[in-house]
C-alpha cells in the first residue's frame, strides 16, 4: 500500500463507464429481486414437496442439519468468492506481479481446510449448536458470551463493509451508477430471499451464483488470449517482462513482476493469512453452514472447497493483472495513455479494466454480474450470521428463554432488515471519510484477529480458563491496535487513512493482533488453571424439535446416527477429526510453506516456459473448481432432486407410502443429532 499511496498523481482522468447506470440498476434491483422471487419459489416448493418448513427454525438456521458434501462444498468456496477475492487478488497481483495473486490464495486455503478440524469438533460435542456464541455462553457464562458478540460483530461487519466499498465502487465504474445508490440497493434482493428462506436458501443461492461465477471467469481465461495483443502465453509473458523493464518494482528480485521473490508480496501474504484466519473462525456464518451440514459433509465439504477455492484467485489474480500491466501502455486499455492511478487501483479496477481491455462492454457486463453475485452471495451469509446472533444470543438468551418458534424466527427477520440496513451505513460512512478497498483489505486482520486462538481453544483445549477467554481477545485487540496505530506514526510522523493504509504498519498490527492472544491466554490459564468437561455442553437443550414433515432423507440421516451405537459414533467423528487435521496440516504446508518460501529465497525470476506452466496450471485448477463446484452438488444431491420431480408431478406434494407414514408415526418428531461427548 506504500506503494500505492506514492503514486496518486492528482489527476482527475476519468475513465468514461462502458454500460449506461440503466443496466446497472437493471442488474441491481430488477437481477436481484427476480433471484429472490425464485428462490422464494424454490423454498415453498421444498416445503410443499419434501417438508422443509422455513417457518421452523431447526430448518431455517441449520436446514436440519442435512446438507450433503456437495452442496457444503459449493457453500463452502461461495463463503470465501466474495467480490475481494476477485478485485483484491488482481489488485496485488498489479502491485507486487504473480506472488501477489498466489500469496492472496494461500493465505485463505490453508484456513477454510482447517475450519473442517473446528467444524468436526463441534459436531461430536455440541450438535445441537446453533452459533458459536452459544458454545462460548455454555462454556464461560455471560461475560464472555458478550465479549465473542462484541468480536464476531465487529467481524461481520467489517468484512461486508470490505465487501460493499470494492463492489460498489467496480459497479460505478462500469456502470456510472452512483456508488451510494449501489451501496444500499445490493443488500435488498439479499434481504428479500434471506428473509423467507433462511439458510437453506443461503446454501442454494451460493451454489447458482457461485456456478455463474465461475463459468465467466473460466470464459475470461479462454478471451484473454484470443486478444490479438495478447495472443499466447508466451507474448504475454513478453508483455510483463516489458512492463517490468518501465516500471521496476521496488522490493522485487531485478525489479521483475515476474518473481515470488518480492517483499511486498510476502507482506501481504503475512497479512492476508493472518486477517483471514480471524475472518474464518470469528465468522459465525461458518459455524452455521458447518452445523447445517450432516455430520458426514463437515470433513469433504470444507476440505474439497477450501483447495478447490484456491486457483480463483490465484487465476484471475494472475491472468488478470498481467494483461492489465502488459497492456498499460497500448491505445486498448482503458486508461491509455496513462497509468492507472492510485486511487483506481486501491478502488479495485484492475479486473474491470481487464474485462473492457479484452471484451469491451461485454467484459464490462461480465464484470458487473460476477461481482452482484459474488457481493450478494456473500452477504447473504453474513446477513443469515448476524441474524442468528440477534435471534439466539440476544432475543433468546436475554430476553425470552422460553422464545418458541415463531418468535426465534421473527427476531430473525428482524436482524435480516436491520443488518441489511445497517451494513449499507456503515459502508457509506467509510466510503464519505476516504476508505476504500484498499485499506480495509490491509487492515482488517487488525480487528479480526484477536479472537482466533482464545476461540479456537474454546473449542479444542479443555484447560483454557474463563478468565483467559475473556481478557485475551480483549488485550490482544488493544496490542494490535496499538502497534498498528504506533508503526503508522512511528513510520510517516502521522495518523491518517494514508499511513494507516500503508504495508508495513498493517503487518505489525495484525501480527501483534493475531499472536499475543496466545501467550495472554496460556499465562493467564496457568495462574488459575480449569478443567472442562465437554459433557457440560449436553446439559442444555438448545435445538427446537424438528418438525415430523421433514423430508424421508432427512429423517433418515438423524435416524441413522441417532440410532447407532455411542461409541461408534464418536469413534466414527474422531476419525473425520484427524481426517481433518491432517489436512489441514497439508494445506498449510503446501500452500504456504513448502511451496512459496524455497521460491522466495530462491530470488528466481520466471523463464518464458516456467511461467507458461505457472499460468496453464492455475488455469485448469480454475476448470476443475467450475467442474468440483458446478456438478459435484447436483450428483450429490440427485435423489432429492429426484424426490421433488417425483412430488411435483404427483400434484406438488410429496407422496406418502404405507411404510414411510408408519415409520413417522412409530418415531415421531426427530430432535437433532445428539452424540455424548468425549469424556477422558
Amino acid at each position: 500500500m506504500a506503494e500505492l499511496m506514492s503514486r496518486q498523481n492528482g489527476e482527475d482522468v476519468v475513465v468514461q463507464p462502458p454500460l449506461s447506470q440503466a443496466v446497472g440498476y437493471v442488474v441491481v434491483v430488477v437481477i436481484g429481486l427476480v433471484i429472490a422471487a425464485v428462490m422464494v419459489f424454490v423454498t415453498k416448493v421444498l416445503k410443499r414437496t419434501v417438508g422443509e418448513d422455513n417457518r421452523k427454525t431447526e430448518m431455517f438456521m441449520t436446514a436440519n442439519r442435512s446438507v450433503t458434501p456437495g452442496l457444503t462444498t459449493s457453500a463452502v468456496v461461495s463463503s470465501w468468492l466474495w467480490s475481494t477475492a476477485m478485485l483484491g487478488s488482481t489488485l496485488v497481483g498489479y502491485v507486487n506481479g504473480v506472488s501477489g495473486p498466489f500469496w492472496f490464495a494461500a493465505g485463505c486455503s490453508p484456513m477454510i481446510v482447517f475450519f473442517a478440524v473446528l467444524g468436526i469438533s463441534c459436531k461430536r460435542k455440541i450438535p445441537e449448536a446453533h452459533t458459536l456464541l452459544e458454545i462460548v455462553r455454555i462454556r464461560y457464562g455471560t461475560t464472555a458470551h458478550i465479549v465473542y458478540m462484541f468480536l464476531c460483530l465487529v467481524n461481520n461487519i467489517i468484512a461486508v463493509a470490505n465487501m460493499l466499498l470494492g463492489a460498489s465502487s467496480a459497479i460505478s465504474a462500469m456502470t456510472g451508477m452512483h456508488i451510494i445508490a449501489a451501496t444500499f440497493l445490493l443488500p435488498v434482493g439479499v434481504a428479500v430471499y434471506t428473509f423467507v428462506g433462511g439458510i437453506k436458501a443461503t446454501f442454494l443461492t451460493d451454489y447458482m451464483h457461485t456456478f455463474t461465477i465461475l463459468i465467466i471467469l473460466c470464459y475470461f481465461s479462454v478471451k484473454a488470449f484470443t486478444l490479438e495483443e495478447v495472443g499466447s502465453v508466451s507474448n504475454l509473458y513478453e508483455l510483463l517482462k516489458a512492463a517490468s523493464a518501465r516500471h521496476p518494482v521496488a522490493g522485487n528480485e531485478d525489479g521483475s513482476y515476474l518473481t515470488m521473490t518480492s517483499k511486498g508480496g510476502i507482506l501481504f501474504g503475512i497479512i492476508h493469512i493472518a486477517a483471514n484466519f480471524g475472518l474464518v473462525i470469528m465468522d459465525t456464518s461458518f459455524f452455521i453452514k458447518a452445523f447445517s451440514a450432516s455430520p458426514k459433509a463437515v470433513v469433504p465439504g470444507y476440505v474439497i472447497g477450501g483447495i478447490a477455492y484456491f486457483a480463483i484467485p490465484w487465476a484471475m489474480g494472475t491472468l488478470a493483472s498481467s494483461v492489465v500491466l502488459g497492456l498499460e501502455n497500448n491505445p486498448i486499455f482503458p486508461t491509455y495513455p496513462r497509468r492507472m492511478t492510485s486511487s483506481e487501483i486501491s478502488g479495485g479496477l484492475v479486473l474491470p479494466y481487464f474485462a473492457i481491455t479484452i471484451a469491451g462492454k461485454g467484459g464490462a457486463a461480465g464484470i458487473l454480474l460476477i461481482t452482484f453475485m459474488a457481493v450478494t452471495s456473500t452477504l447473504s451469509a453474513q446477513v443469515i450470521a448476524v441474524s442468528s446472533i440477534i435471534s439466539f444470543d440476544m432475543y433468546r438468551t436475554y430476553f425470552n428463554k422460553n422464545a418458541t418458534d415463531k418468535d426465534v424466527i421473527r427476531w430473525s427477520h428482524f436482524g435480516v432488515i436491520f443488518f441489511a440496513l445497517f451494513s449499507s451505513a456503515f459502508s457509506t460512512m467509510l466510503h464519505y471519510v476516504g476508505v476504500d478497498l484498499g485499506w480495509t483489505l490491509y487492515m482488517l486482520g487488525v480487528l479480526t484477529c484477536p479472537g482466533i486462538f482464545p476461540t479456537t481453544f474454546t473449542i479444542l483445549w479443555r484447560r483454557q480458563s474463563r478468565a483467559a477467554a475473556i481478557i485475551s481477545p480483549l488485550l490482544g485487540m488493544v496490542t494490535g491496535i496499538a502497534v498498528w496505530l504506533g508503526s503508522a506514526y512511528a513510520l510517516y510522523g502521522t495518523v491518517s487513512i494514508a499511513s494507516t493504509g500503508a504495508t508495513v504498519p498493517c503487518v505489525w498490527g495484525t501480527v501483534a493482533s493475531a499472536i499475543s492472544p496466545l501467550p495472554y491466554s496460556v499465562i493467564i490459564t496457568l495462574f488459575k488453571p480449569e478443567y472442562f468437561d465437554w459433557a457440560e455442553f449436553r446439559k442444555e437443550r438448545l435445538a427446537f424439535e424438528v418438525d415430523d414433515t421433514q423430508s424421508t432423507n432427512e429423517r433418515r440421516t438423524d435416524i441413522e446416527i441417532n440410532n447407532e451405537d455411542v461409541s461408534e459414533s464418536q469413534s466414527l467423528l474422531k476419525r473425520w477429526g484427524r481426517i481433518a487435521a491432517i489436512w489441514a496440516l497439508a494445506t498449510f504446508l503446501g500452500h504456504w510453506v513448502l511451496w512459496p518460501l524455497p521460491m522466495y529465497a530462491s530470488k528466481y525470476v520466471f523463464g518464458k516456459g516456467f511461467f507458461a506452466a505457472w499460468l496453464v496450471i492455475s488455469i485448469i485448477w480454475l476448470w476443475g473448481t467450475l467442474f468440483i463446484v458446478g456438478f459435484y452438488p447436483i450428483i450429490d444431491g440427485r435423489q432429492q432432486i429426484v424426490d421433488v420431480w417425483k412430488a411435483v408431478r404427483q400434484g406438488g406434494h410429496r407422496k406418502r407410502t404405507k411404510d414411510s407414514t408408519a415409520d413417522e408415526s412409530s418415531s415421531g418428531a426427530v430432535t437433532p443429532t445428539v452424540i455424548q461427548g468425549d469424556k477422558k
